[in-house]
């Protein structure tokens, strides 16, 4: 792309001018676990568990491609928990096509979340081999050949609604059987009739994978409003299945929000596969790429105005976007996001929406894009990512309904946004 210098844009975007902005707070309960290791280790030291693990055994431990609470932690403690019992734990990727679909990826993608061997104390290892396990149908059900020859699996994975679709299992245990397991191949055989059939999928993939290896329990953290860990459940086994569909159903109470059901534009600072498996969490922006799931803020445009150093340029969800930052641009990656759109088979979350010269005139297109409402007093949510949703900045025209709200807190009067020399914002940098 030959990206051409943007004055006579700028003409055009000189009357559009940008409101002031508040910092307001979103009251959510903090019940983080303050004891991740004692919380944890008070539900493993359990008679059963440990008669489930014999001298010697190898055993594989799931990691997943996002950033979750605690989760090195998680690992690291449940690693000491199978030592304890004399055998050896292994991490591995289980990730589906994440990470550019190599092994490599996958594992630079679990070592930048601070999964590394130093911290969890016992080896990664990791490969895209696969042994087929099975069929659904016609359809190949395949998992990871290093976990299926392992002598024992613990499934370590967040509970928590799916960006893309409904369903009775939605990402957790079940899906890290189905998906994370199955590795590209895997992933790929079942993705093959897309997202509309992937809830009534799920389930028997999983279940041709429980039956092919010996999975002994699983471990499933849930998190808050603030993104920490609030919950964390150890199943055992033969309970996954049974126990999930009521845990996803109090993850998807837990979730992160916007309280404000509507605006004009939904301004995003950072959008990463660390943060979610659409880059930003459509159940918070309401940028749904399939029909199959709804809900999050109601808005005419959103922005996005950069891309996590931790998605290692992978940019799925910047096809939400209606506008974006010639930053962002650059850190584009095709392959990465690509194998995940071929796996998926959902393409919009990878196009390139519009690229402005910075983040000053990619908010102020936005503005100048919108068809309904106010341009000159617009309504604007901004926030740093769907992750981090305490403290948000709104617009001067959202404030008298913030006022409204008893779980909204105004912490700083109106004021202009700081952008530097460059045109960048430096609000929540």
């Amino acid at each position: 792309m030959i990206f051409e210098e943007q004055s006579e844009i700028r003409k055009i975007l000189s009357n559009t001018k940008l409101p002031k902005f508040a910092l307001v707070r979103q009251v959510f309960p903090d019940d983080a676990i303050q004891d991740v290791p004692k919380y944890l280790n008070d539900k493993l030291n359990d008679p059963e568990l440990k008669a489930r693990i014999k001298p010697g055994m190898k055993v594989v431990l799931t990691g997943s491609s996002r950033e979750i609470d605690n989760m090195p932690v998680i690992l690291r403690e449940v690693g000491r928990f199978v030592k304890a019992q004399g055998a050896q734990p292994y991490i591995i990727p289980a990730m589906g096509s994440h990470g550019g679909a190599t092994a490599e990826g996958q594992r630079e993608l679990l070592e930048g979340y601070g999964i590394t061997e130093e911290f969890c104390e016992c080896p990664i290892y990791s490969s895209m081999e696969t042994v087929r396990v099975g069929y659904v149908g016609s359809d190949e059900v395949r998992m990871d050949k290093f976990a299926h020859d392992a002598d024992a699996i613990i499934l370590v994975g967040r509970i928590k609604g799916h960006t893309a679709f409904r369903g009775t299992y939605e990402s957790g245990m079940a899906k890290m059987m189905a998906i994370g397991l199955g590795k590209r191949e895997g992933a790929d055989s079942l993705h093959k009739y897309g997202f509309g059939k992937m809830g009534e999928r799920i389930p028997p993939f999983a279940k041709v994978v429980f039956d092919n290896c010996n999975i002994i329990f699983g471990v499933a953290p849930i998190e808050n409003e603030k993104d920490r860990t609030c919950r964390i459940e150890v199943i055992k086994a033969e309970e996954i299945f049974d126990k999930e569909p009521d845990l996803l159903l109090y993850a998807k109470s837990r979730m992160p929000r916007i309280i404000l059901p509507e605006t004009d534009i939904m301004v995003v600072r950072e959008i990463g596969k660390n943060f979610s498996g659409s880059g930003m969490d459509p159940n918070v922006t309401g940028t749904f790429a399939t029909p199959f799931a709804s809900g999050g803020i109601k808005k005419q445009r959103t922005v996005v105005l950069d891309i996590s150093e931790e998605s290692h340029g992978n940019y799925l969800g910047l096809g939400n976007a209606d506008t974006t930052s010639l930053r962002a641009f650059n850190k584009i990656r095709t392959n990465g996001c690509y194998a995940n759109m071929l796996t998926s088979t959902v393409v919009a979350v990878g196009k390139i929406p519009m690229v402005l010269e910075d983040d000053d005139l990619a908010i102020r297109t936005a503005v100048k894009l919108m068809t309904e409402g106010n341009r000159n007093d617009p309504r604007i949510v901004y926030i740093k990512n769907t992750l981090s949703l305490e403290n948000i900045l709104v617009s001067e025209a959202h404030l008298d309904e913030v006022r409204t709200h008893e779980d909204m807190e105004i912490l700083e009067e109106p004021r202009e946004l700081n952008f530097d020399e460059h045109g960048n914002l430096l609000d929540f940098a």
